[in-house]
């Protein structure tokens, strides 16, 4: 069962401020820096379009292939 959340991302408010999302998981792995297109919920944070982020790199491949990052 999944629960929705409705926290709003609340460093990521303007398309030119970075989130630094970073897990157990992403440490140690490079990061990238990537702008949304669409809205985003990650860890129950939900970041607009434009919200620029910082994730690790195959995560930001694989919203690369789904259409989730800015072409720009």
């Amino acid at each position: 069962m999944t629960t929705k959340s409705t926290t709003k991302a609340t460093t990521a408010t303007t398309p030119t401020e970075d989130a630094g999302i970073s897990t157990a998981a992403t440490q140690g792995k490079p990061l990238e820096t990537i702008t949304l297109s669409h809205h985003l919920n990650i860890g129950g944070t939900e970041y607009p379009p434009g919200s620029r982020i910082r994730v690790d790199s195959d995560y930001a491949r694989r919203l690369r292939r789904q259409g989730y990052v800015a072409r720009g």
